[in-house]
């Protein structure tokens, strides 16, 4: 069976969409469905290729367990659009960003990966890049509770927990 494949997605792939991606695998990992649900994360920009997280990324989530040290920077390549079923951006700027890389058909795969929250009325992730501590806190909160509805959402759409039961 084919993985579910979600990559998220922000500017330079150093801060919210590595937190994403770390904070959805542990989601995705205490479900039981690691063998079911691929997950990724990119940037539109390739300021920081091959660098690790945001050392204030990487502080924030360690506070609440979630390890990002062997994530390394990315930029979005043409086949994520075709490889990854949910291609999530973290704001506005960005989806604009991928909208533009995308083909046509490729686009119904983009969306903001806050309209999966449901305890947030922002539908967008703010970039804590230039802020102090508390934005990598609210980031995460943001995140979790994001996470949590598109899990959910991934559940219904593939009939994933008969699999997990079964």
């Amino acid at each position: 069976m084919k993985k579910v494949s979600v990559l998220f997605v922000c500017m330079g792939n150093i801060c919210r969409s590595p937190t994403a991606q770390a904070v959805f695998e542990s989601f995705v990992q205490r479900s039981g469905l690691a063998q079911a649900i691929q997950v990724d994360s990119a940037g539109t920009h390739a300021y920081h290729l091959g660098s690790q997280p945001d050392q204030r990324s990487q502080q924030a989530a360690l506070g609440r367990g979630i390890d990002l040290t062997q994530q390394r920077a990315r930029k979005i390549q043409a086949a994520d659009f075709t490889e990854f079923d949910y291609v999530l951006a973290m704001d506005l700027q960005n989806l604009r960003a991928l909208q533009s890389y995308a083909q046509a058909k490729q686009a119904q795969n983009l969306k903001l990966f806050m309209e999966f929250a449901s305890r947030w009325r922002e539908r967008e992730v703010p970039d804590p890049y230039y802020g102090g501590s508390q934005g990598f806190e609210r980031v995460l909160d943001m995140i979790e509770d994001a996470s949590e509805g598109l899990l959910a959402h991934i559940i219904r759409q593939h009939s994933l927990e008969r699999e997990r039961l079964g």
